[in-house]
């Protein structure tokens, strides 16, 4: 590349051209105008007026043709960046699709022009058309389609920038409605002069942009006449112009700053006067004075010292006086900016509940570990903002966001809705249950950040999405299994039983429901959104509330009394039971009636001996003994006696106990004890009369996912 480049300034410095007297005289006798467009030397009209042949111009009824790009019009030359323009054809075709047709732009292999890159568009025109422009060696160079609406005109338009050099292309055209159109325009007359780009059509021929050097040129001078001793000067060879050159092939030269004119003739760059008919160039004081190559502003040399250190003077005090002025201001502002953070993060804390978690947290005699507390700029960071791409679901009490810690951990981040203080209790009351958790069926919280304006909770990532999707959108690649639908409900039932039975305080849910089950990446059930969760007091055996929960899930019992007890959650662990084994809603719809109650229909069945008739066709796969007892299980769960049903215990020894021979057949001695549905009251609790205080949920979707 070295020697390359060394070469190539040889031949620039040496040989450029041996054109001292000769071109002085080329620029005196040559036309340098063919009508309104000017042609400036190294270009010329007719013969032995351009530096070469490539160059010469002819002028034919006052419009400049160029003879080496197959005598196409020429609209302007600039010396200035080395362009010029020229009036290039609008092609178009008709008669049938995927025709294709060429034309070498450029006749001559070895050519001072390339079409200008980035200053170009490729347009096609043409219903349902296709068009592309191809290379010499049929390179894509530039694609683009038109559709098939001959209802909107711009629909038949497209464009397509282009972005590199050619010497020469071939534009093809495809369409099967009508003639297309294809065309190589100049981009900046296209967006100045037509208002509806298909006008083109009504054009023969459009301007398009070209690049010209003095590379190519060099270069075969130097091959013909290398034996040739030259001692002429270059062209550019003088101290009012100069000649530059990148490292691809391009030679052009331009007048130094101050002078301008043509630096391709000799003297051709010629001093500005700057100071001539600017008066004010220098301002009141001073006067201007010129000189080759530029100007300077003068007055007396008394008046110029004093001028000078008058400057220094005031250049050093404002600019000192600034910098302190800065310093000061930011360090103040920097001071301001922490103290108003600190006080809002507090004032958050506050809002957000900090001081009652701090409460509750000690009511537990230190048997509760404080949870980390994630700060604010951690989390931002971690769910990019909070952004929308990284919601994983909403719920009732807020939206979940995918997000991942400094230390590489996937996490769930609930970010909790703008609630009044009844809602903050719930907030509360979720992170001071799931404090006291550890059980691999239950979502594990990580921690959880108060300094935000709403609170925020930090969850295990759990991927697999939530037991509700994948029964009521089985996927025919992972298929849904009795084997896993018994072995989801032991993990459910074992959680449950922890809960109710094993935590340190009895924990009653509250809120069982499929879509509040997660699976993880080994599709193992987790319980998750504790929100409505309560603790209980060793002693007592029930909670007083408002009625709380979901449609279909809660117990009518606890609908008559208020009273929610531990085998509230064993109803509610009933329908899930009921949905695993049918795979239908806890509230569906039949071909015949609306809004049923899958735990009234399910009971149903079982009377009238037609529970194979709603069987699930995973489930019916499995062996008819598990799913009878499970089924069995099912129906003494959703007893409208709440004293009649197991507890959460006894179900899950139950559930675990159905592999076990020995077990299938030992029906629990009350399960013929049954109290079905009563008519009355399940119209009663069912929603259609709903009149409790507090409004139940019909959110069916997760806060973590």
């Amino acid at each position: 590349m070295i020697l390359a480049l060394v070469r190539f300034q040889i031949i620039f410095l040496v040989l450029l051209l041996p054109v001292k007297a000769w071109a002085q005289a080329a620029a005196a006798n040559c036309t340098s105008a063919c009508g309104n467009v000017k042609i400036p030397f190294p270009f010329g009209i007719g013969e032995d007026c351009s530096l070469d042949g490539r160059l010469t111009v002819d002028c034919n009824h006052s419009k400049p043709y160029l003879r080496s790009i197959n005598n196409l019009e020429l609209l302007d030359i600039s010396l200035i960046d080395g362009s010029m323009r020229i009036n290039y054809p609008v092609y178009n075709i008709c008669g049938g699709a995927d025709t294709m047709f060429g034309l070498k732009l450029l006749t001559e292999h070895t050519t001072p022009f390339i079409f200008s890159p980035n200053r170009n568009n490729f347009v096609g025109i043409g219903n349902c058309g296709k068009f592309s422009l191809l290379s010499n060696d049929d390179a894509p160079i530039a694609e683009c389609s038109t559709t098939c609406n001959q209802n909107n005109d711009a629909s038949r338009f497209c464009q397509k920038e282009v972005v590199s050099p050619l010497k020469g292309f071939f534009p093809t055209m495809s369409t099967v409605r009508e003639c297309p159109y294809s065309a190589l325009v100049e981009r900046q007359w296209l967006e100045d002069n037509l208002k509806n780009p298909q006008d083109i059509k009504n054009f023969t021929h459009v301007p398009v942009m070209l690049d010209w050097s003095l590379f190519t040129i060099m270069f075969d001078n130097f091959e013909k006449n290398k034996s040739k001793s030259y001692v002429n000067s270059s062209i550019c060879e003088r101290s009012a112009c100069s000649c530059f050159s990148a490292v691809s092939p391009t030679v052009q030269c331009k007048c130094l700053r101050g002078f301008e004119g043509n630096p391709y003739l000799l003297q051709g760059c010629q001093d500005i006067d700057e100071c001539a008919g600017n008066a004010t160039i220098c301002g009141p004081d001073n006067f201007c004075e010129n000189f080759i190559g530029g100007y300077s502003c003068n007055s007396s040399p008394r008046d110029i010292k004093k001028l000078k250190l008058d400057m220094i003077i005031i250049g050093l005090s404002a600019s000192f006086g600034s910098l302190f002025l800065v310093i000061g201001a930011w360090l103040l502002y920097i001071m301001i900016k922490r103290r108003n953070q600190i006080k809002l993060k507090e004032k958050h804390f506050k809002q957000n509940g900090g001081l009652l978690l701090e409460q509750r947290l000690t009511t537990f005699d230190g048997s509760v570990d404080t949870s980390k507390l994630f700060n604010s700029n951690e989390l931002d960071k971690a769910t990019d903002h909070f952004n929308i791409d990284r919601i994983l679901g909403k719920g009732g009490q807020g939206t979940v966001y995918k997000g991942m810690l400094a230390d590489g951990r996937i996490v769930a981040v609930k970010k909790s809705k703008v609630v009044d203080k009844a809602k903050l209790q719930e907030f509360i009351n979720e992170v001071v249950i799931l404090s006291q958790i550890n059980h691999r069926n239950v979502v594990k919280l990580l921690g959880c950040c108060l300094e935000t304006e709403v609170p925020l909770l930090v969850y295990e990532f759990i991927q697999n999405g939530t037991l509700f999707h994948y029964l009521q959108e089985q996927n025919e690649d992972l298929p849904f299994t009795w084997d896993m639908r018994l072995r989801i409900a032991i993990e459910i039932a074992g959680a449950l039983s922890y809960l109710h039975s094993a935590a340190s305080i009895p924990i009653y849910h509250r809120d069982i429901k499929t879509s509040n089950i997660l699976l993880d990446d080994k599709y193992k059930a987790k319980v998750a959104d504790f929100g409505t969760s309560r603790s209980i007091p060793v002693d007592d055996t029930h909670l007083t509330t408002k009625v709380q929960g979901t449609f279909g899930y809660f117990d009518p019992e606890y609908f008559r009394s208020n009273q929610f007890t531990d085998k509230s959650d064993v109803y509610s662990f009933g329908v899930v039971l009921v949905e695993l084994l049918t795979g239908q809603k806890p509230i569906f719809s039949t071909a015949t009636e609306v809004g049923i109650s899958l735990a009234s229909y399910f009971i149903n069945s079982m009377e009238e001996n037609k529970v194979c008739d709603i069987l699930d066709a995973q489930v019916k796969l499995g062996k008819e003994e598990e799913i009878m007892v499970m089924a069995n299980l099912a129906i003494r769960c959703l007893n409208l006696q709440g004293k009649q049903r197991p507890t959460m215990k006894q179900v899950a020894t139950e559930l675990e106990g159905i592999r076990a021979p020995e077990k299938i057949n030992n029906v629990h001695p009350s399960a013929g004890n049954l109290v079905y549905w009563d008519q009355e009251l399940f119209e009663a609790w069912d929603g259609s009369t709903f009149n409790s205080d507090s409004t139940p949920s019909t959110d069916t979707q997760p806060l973590v996912i």
